[in-house]
């Protein structure tokens, strides 16, 4: 069963993941315009009273672009909140999304009851991403709406699991809302993460090449470059394992084959990592399905592209 701001119609079962610096308010509102769900961390506001600022133009963005474009899909957004405790602005971030009645708020590095308890507060939702069938069952539990399945692949923090045996066990006993996350850069792959049994993609880098993503333009070029080979998995820079572009951590001189291990105690998330190359602002994130973004263009082609190849593999099938 999906909440009803998930049954909003889409140009494409997609929610666009947050990516930290990347995704800001410009490449929200694209996204969102183009028809898929847009999202961006807090953390990314910086100062936190930016926060305020972002959210009332988004906000007033959309509706604006709703009024004068009543037959378009124009999807609604989400808010990712760290709720680990090194995120010292938590509490303060949290308020400002209850003020502004975000309507998906989406939780990262611990599942906690207050959170839920608030966003469910104004009829908000949350989902909450987790890499195993056991966070999964504590997730909701605790009270999450809904969950994000992190699979093997998937850009940033990730875990290990087949996307295929992750979704196949949570949906033995949940029958909520279901993303899954892990190398979707493709229409292809959106409708694979559909047929096993997803709700929606969550797709993050395809849209490191949008023009409105706010990342390096050297960076842009690098995931236009790479493929998964250029993928290197490590907890090294915030204490948590995640995918990142061997070419940045070469750039930063480190040796992306010998890389050492992060005590996982030391996980910082708002001001760079546990090594002296901070994530992501030197170190840059990455999933694996990179090698289905070629070029650096704006969010709505990404979106177009993808609804194409989307329906495409539906015809494919069909025939």
């Amino acid at each position: 069963m999906l909440p009803d701001i998930l049954k909003t119609p889409l140009a494409l079962p997609v929610v666009a993941s947050p990516m930290f610096i990347c995704s800001g308010p410009e490449l929200v509102i694209a996204q969102c315009k183009a028809g898929v769900i847009g999202s961006f961390p807090a953390l990314n506001a910086r100062p936190a009273a930016a926060l305020d600022e972002w959210l009332d133009r988004i906000a007033n963005e959309l509706a604006e672009f709703r009024a004068e474009n009543p037959d378009l899909p124009v999807a609604p957004f989400a808010v990712n909140q760290i709720v680990h405790g090194s995120n010292k602005r938590l509490e303060e971030d949290l308020a400002t999304c209850v003020e502004h009645q975000v309507p998906i708020v989406i939780t990262s590095l611990g599942a906690r009851p207050e959170v839920n308890d608030a966003v469910h507060s104004y009829g908000g939702i949350v989902l909450h991403d987790v890499i195993n069938n056991r966070f999964a069952r504590k997730a909701i539990e605790k009270g999450a709406d809904g969950l994000i399945a992190v699979a093997a692949g998937a850009g940033g923090h990730a875990g290990t699991q087949s996307p295929f045996a992750l979704v196949q066990e949570i949906r033995e006993w949940f029958d909520g809302p279901l993303l899954l996350s892990g190398a979707i850069a493709h229409g292809r792959s959106v409708l694979a993460a559909r047929a096993c049994g997803a709700d929606f993609a969550y797709v993050g880098s395809a849209f490191l090449t949008a023009e409105e993503a706010n990342n390096d333009p050297e960076y842009k070029q690098m995931v236009a470059d790479s493929g998964a080979a250029d993928i290197v998995y490590s907890n090294l820079f915030t204490g948590v394992h995640g995918n990142y572009l061997r070419g940045s951590i070469e750039a930063a001189g480190l040796d992306p084959d010998a890389l050492p291990e992060s005590d996982p105690s030391a996980m910082d998330f708002g001001s760079g990592g546990t090594s002296d190359s901070k994530a992501w602002k030197d170190i840059w994130g990455a999933g694996q399905g990179i090698g289905a973004v070629r070029d650096i263009v704006p969010a709505q082609v990404i979106v177009d592209r993808m609804v194409e190849q989307y329906r495409a593999a539906l015809a494919d099938i069909a025939s």
